[in-house]
């Protein structure tokens, strides 16, 4: 009796204390609803000092394990393309250990369910036995104790169903695991051996290359040292040539040459001078007509004058120049070239100039011994200028329209790719595009200064005479401004002057 009367006061507080618990809760037809069961949960049995005692505990809520597995295999997965081999092996090992601890703690859950369901049975069995030895209130309160006992077995035999799915499930990703753990194993030796087998090579490559630099080290320099050898023997043989010839002898060398080039010209000239005057003393015994002759060098740059042998007066003559084309004898008057001296111009340069003086109805001629020679340097010098869109000259305005000007005032012509200018500072005298009406030359007119003078008309109605520094200067101008005026299609030329060059 007393193993009754124990079971009958633990059952009689369990049921109090569940009564108490399912207050406030949805409603339940039948004190035996445990709180624990509603959330899954199974209660706990321990052995007290007065029997069984049956303890509800409130245990935290835990994933499920299908979830917890579910989960790892999805954030392995994910991350399954962002991990190296190594790392991916690693991976996959962690989820095989965890899901071989979740199916070892499956079993023992397993196993605790056993234990719960023999002592279920064994609880149930005690209750039959009371039931019929007594009567009653406390046969009400064992029939309450009996319907509790089985829907505790129903939600143990549907927890065991749950649990054994989830052990099927968890077998499964385990093997899955297991074989992926392998593969990956076997993979990782693969790259192992790969990664050794280029090592290797690379290293041996390595050795290559340090032997290869090694040689070409070696031979740059045994190459080095042939090389300074041969300079070395080049020197010596310089040393010795030099001491052999002496600078001095370059010297006298170059003297003699200077000597033999200034007697060459004093020859030529010499030669050129008797010739004229064989020439001109011929004339004079066949047609009786006072011999000319012109002094000057025959060259751009310099002043020709024309004089007359056997001491003729001239007062009373008169003179013009002609251009002679080397080719034949055809002449081209020189508009305006009236006097005794004259100064050429690049358009006389390769052509023969001739004066005809009258002397009292009878006329001698002078001409040039060979074709005009340029000026030295004078053909470079312009096409420098060539390459600049503007060349200034520092000028004195001689002339305007045949009236002298004073020479006190320096002005500025400036020859442009497209037009002339003259100015003095802020004040433009004239500034004309080329064009047919434009004319350009050398002074015709004589005078000392007609080598460095140019005539300019920059349009109808206004012509200049200007002065420059140099005869270099005024050449370079006359040609750099029909150079340009070609590049416009147009030609300058001096006043009469008809033919196109």
């Amino acid at each position: 009796m007393n193993l009754g009367e124990n079971y009958l006061s633990m059952t009689r507080a369990s049921t109090l204390d569940f009564r108490r618990k399912t207050q406030g809760q949805n409603n339940w037809s039948g004190p035996l609803r445990p709180v624990n069961v509603i959330r899954n949960k199974f209660p706990t049995y321990k052995n007290g000092l007065n029997g069984i005692v049956i303890k509800f505990a409130d245990e935290p809520e835990m994933p499920s394990l299908k979830e917890s597995v579910a989960k790892e295999t999805a954030d392995l997965l994910d991350r399954r393309q962002r991990l190296s081999v190594r790392e991916l092996a690693m991976k996959f090992e962690k989820g095989l250990s965890t899901a071989t601890l979740l199916s070892n703690e499956v079993k023992c859950k397993q196993v605790a369910l056993l234990e719960r369901d023999i002592l279920l049975k064994n609880l149930k069995s005690v209750l039959e036995s009371l039931r019929g030895q007594v009567a009653g209130k406390y046969k009400d309160e064992i029939e309450e104790s009996v319907s509790m006992v089985d829907i505790l077995a129903v939600q143990l035999s549907k927890r065991e169903n749950e649990l054994l799915q989830q052990k099927t499930e968890v077998t499964r990703i385990a093997t899955s695991l297991k074989l992926a753990s392998e593969d990956a194993r076997r993979i990782v030796d693969e790259e192992r051996t790969n990664a050794r087998t280029e090592i290797e090579n690379a290293r041996a490559a390595v050795l290559r290359v340090q032997k290869v630099l090694k040689e070409k080290e070696n031979s740059s320099q045994r190459i080095g040292k042939q090389d300074v050898d041969e300079l070395r023997e080049k020197v010596q043989e310089a040393r010795r040539v030099k001491m052999l010839h002496c600078p001095s002898k370059a010297m006298d060398i170059k003297s003699e040459i200077h000597v033999l080039r200034d007697q060459y010209a004093e020859i030529s000239s010499s030669s050129t001078h008797l010739l004229k005057e064989l020439e001109l003393h011929q004339s004079f015994k066949e047609n009786g007509v006072p011999s000319c002759e012109l002094e000057g060098l025959e060259s751009l740059g310099s002043m020709l004058c024309v004089v007359v042998k056997n001491d003729v007066a001239l007062s009373n003559s008169s003179v013009q120049w002609f251009r002679i084309q080397p080719e034949g004898p055809k002449k081209e008057i020189i508009s305006g070239a009236t006097k005794l001296v004259y100064a050429p111009e690049p358009h006389d340069v390769g052509r023969y100039l001739q004066a005809e003086v009258n002397l009292g109805g009878q006329t001698s001629v002078a001409k040039t011994a060979g074709p005009l020679d340029p000026a030295p340097g004078l053909v470079d010098y312009v096409e420098t200028l060539v390459r600049n869109p503007e060349t200034d000259y520092n000028v004195v305005v001689l002339q305007v329209n045949g009236i002298n000007q004073p020479t006190d005032s320096i002005h500025i012509l400036c020859v442009g790719k497209l037009r002339m200018r003259l100015a003095k500072g802020t004040t433009v005298v004239a500034r004309e595009f080329y064009s047919s009406s434009m004319q350009l030359c050398g002074v015709r007119g004589g005078g000392d200064a007609a080598p460095q003078a140019m005539f300019w008309q920059p349009r109808e109605g206004l012509s200049l005479v200007l002065g420059f520094e140099t005869p270099r200067e005024r050449n370079s101008a006359i040609m750099l401004a029909r150079r340009f005026a070609i590049d416009c299609n147009i030609i300058l030329a001096g006043p009469g002057d008809k033919t196109p060059w």
